[in-house]
C-alpha cells in the first residue's frame, strides 16, 4: 500500500492525526510527514486545524474533506439508489419496509450462524467485528469500563441509508437481536447524523 492511501486510511480509522503522530506510525521524519500531508491537501483530500496548546505553537490536526471521504464511498451506490428509488416509485414505502426487512432478517441469520461458534460474549463481537471489517465498515472493538464499544469508520451503504433511514434502523436491530440475552446496544455516534464513525455502546447485562 502506497504511502498517501496508509495516510488516508489511518485519518479515516482516527478521524484526525498530526504530521508527528503519523512520522511515529509510519517511521519516516517529521518533515516527510508534513510534505505527504501537504501534498494530499493540494489533491484536495485533507484539510487542517490548528489547535491551540498551553506552550509553544498550535498543533496542526488533519483530517479528511468531502473528496477525502468519498474515496471510501461503495462503487455501487448508485445502483443501489436506483434500486431503493424504483422499489419506492413501484410500491411506495410499503415496498421499502418489505425489502428492508427481509435483508435484516437475512443478515441476522447470516451473522448468528456465524456467531454460533463463540462461546463467549467478547468472542462473540470480535466475530462480529471481523464479520463487519470483512464487509467494508472499517471496524474496531475496544473495552471500556461499561463493557465494549464496536467502531465502524466506514460505511458502505452511507448513500443508501440517507435515501432509506431504514437501513440504519435495521442494522442496530440486528446487533441488538444478536444479543437481545446478554447485552444492551446503544448507537453512540451515528454519520449519518454527521459524526465522522458510527460508534456503539456494548454493555453485558449482569445475571
Amino acid at each position: 500500500m502506497k504511502t498517501s492511501d496508509k495516510i488516508l486510511n489511518r485519518i479515516k480509522r482516527e478521524g484526525k492525526i498530526t504530521a508527528r503522530q503519523l512520522a511515529e506510525e509510519l517511521s519516516i521524519t517529521s518533515m516527510g510527514a508534513r510534505q505527504h500531508l501537504q501534498a494530499l491537501r493540494d489533491d484536495g483530500l485533507l484539510s487542517y486545524s490548528d489547535v491551540k496548546v498551553k506552550v509553544g505553537r498550535p498543533t496542526r490536526h488533519w483530517s479528511l474533506t468531502k473528496k477525502g471521504h468519498r474515496l471510501f464511498v461503495d462503487r455501487h451506490q448508485d445502483l443501489t439508489l436506483d434500486i431503493i428509488g424504483a422499489v419506492q416509485h413501484a410500491f411506495g414505502q410499503q415496498g421499502i419496509d418489505i425489502i428492508t426487512a427481509e435483508r435484516e432478517k437475512k443478515t441476522f441469520q447470516a451473522y448468528q450462524k456465524q456467531l454460533a461458534f463463540s462461546p463467549t460474549i467478547e468472542q462473540k463481537l470480535q466475530k462480529l467485528t471481523d464479520l463487519r471489517e470483512a464487509e467494508g465498515y472499517m471496524a474496531e472493538l475496544e473495552s471500556n469500563e461499561q463493557g465494549y464499544i464496536l467502531t465502524e469508520n466506514h460505511c458502505p451503504i452511507c448513500h443508501a441509508a440517507k435515501h432509506c433511514p431504514n437501513l440504519c434502523q435495521s442494522e442496530l436491530n440486528i446487533f441488538q437481536q444478536l444479543f437481545e440475552d446478554e447485552c444492551i446496544i446503544e448507537r453512540q455516534e451515528h454519520i449519518i447524523e454527521g459524526a465522522h464513525r458510527c460508534r456503539y455502546q456494548i454493555t453485558p447485562l449482569i445475571k
